[in-house]
């Protein structure tokens, strides 16, 4: 049997604002698709933070997750996560327990170290030098917690009393030791960081220590994957997502290219090798590629769940993606060990 079927599946939604769109279309898209998540049986739908990024639309995570969640009534929603750096603690703990308060038993705080974006839009972020290094991180997320458990110094209503589970994201070995000592989930992205992924899912396990939250780890890892009906189609429709990365080293971001503008551009030798390298960690076929490429993912992660991004310009295509994907997972659910406090 497949491990897909084992395991609670999620959606990592990063609003992708696509070549002769806006983002008014991205984020009517995004709730039409948590909404198809719901109906399929996802678990998790959470947002990502990007800042000056002219082909994503999750720049406020809080806020689309309150849209989200009124649009929907049973999927957990949550930020994939927020980049701490960018925000004080006393204004994320007062958003996410708003929207606990608002939708109790439903939100996710995923939190990241790294400020997500470059350090001129992280300055017009903080408006102050002080707070954007990542080195500050465990003092912030601390005040952050207190101000949860009600023990700050200062009231931050309504979080305290309307905790949300707060889960630590990471690309290296950093996040994951922190977890693991302070017993909290951890979600990996696998999606941009392969190579780092079973490194530091051994790092999480070694360090884990039993908290309030967790009797024994919980660990998630975040995969790119697209679905289509034939190989052929997949690879084709993934291309906008390979071409955008070019243009994000380049420095030159833009809105999410059509498949055939991708298959069009001029690509160099070093283009083709960094695509060649960012695309093998990637899931992409018809359903039968990708259930393959997926279990042998989750057997030697051993992850407790698998949440999933899709990159791709068709709407259409993306909506379709996931539903090949539950159909592979025969999603139903609640499945897998997905207590309350995950």
């Amino acid at each position: 049997m497949s491990r897909l079927s084992e395991i609670p599946l999620s959606v990592l939604d990063l609003a992708p604002i696509t070549s002769g769109s806006d983002a008014t279309t991205a984020l009517r898209n995004s709730r039409e698709l948590a909404q198809q998540a719901e109906r399929l049986g996802y678990h998790r739908y959470w947002f990502a933070e990007h800042h000056n990024m002219p082909g994503i639309a999750s720049s406020a995570p809080a806020v689309l997750i309150g849209h989200i969640a009124d649009a929907t009534r049973t999927i957990r929603v949550g930020s994939g996560g927020v980049m701490l750096p960018n925000h004080a603690p006393l204004v994320v703990a007062e958003q996410f327990g708003m929207l606990e308060a608002l939708h109790p038993g439903r939100i996710d705080l995923g939190i990241g170290r790294a400020p997500g974006t470059d350090q001129k839009t992280a300055r017009a972020l903080r408006r102050t030098e002080a707070g954007l290094s990542a080195e500050n991180f465990p003092q912030e997320l601390t005040e952050l917690i207190k101000y949860f458990e009600g023990t700050a110094e200062l009231n931050a209503v309504p979080a305290a009393g309307n905790k949300p589970p707060i889960w630590l994201l990471g690309s290296s070995g950093y996040s994951a030791q922190a977890a693991g000592v302070l017993g909290l989930p951890f979600a990996f992205a696998h999606h941009f960081s392969a190579q780092n992924t079973l490194p530091a899912l051994e790092l999480y396990r070694r360090h884990f220590r039993p908290s309030e939250v967790l009797d024994e780890p919980y660990a998630m890892v975040c995969a790119s994957v697209v679905v289509a009906d034939t190989d052929e189609h997949a690879r084709y429709i993934a291309g906008p997502g390979a071409l955008s990365f070019v243009r994000l080293r380049q420095g030159r971001p833009a809105p999410l290219a059509t498949p055939q503008e991708a298959a069009d551009y001029p690509y160099t030798e070093i283009d083709e090798l960094v695509i060649e390298d960012r695309m093998a960690s990637q899931v992409i076929g018809s359903p039968s590629t990708v259930r393959a490429g997926l279990d042998e993912l989750m057997e030697s992660t051993a992850a407790d769940e698998l949440m999933v991004t899709t990159i791709v310009h068709g709407h259409d295509d993306r909506l379709r993606s996931f539903e090949l994907l539950a159909g592979l997972a025969e999603r139903t659910p609640s499945l897998g060990r997905s207590a309350a406090h995950t």
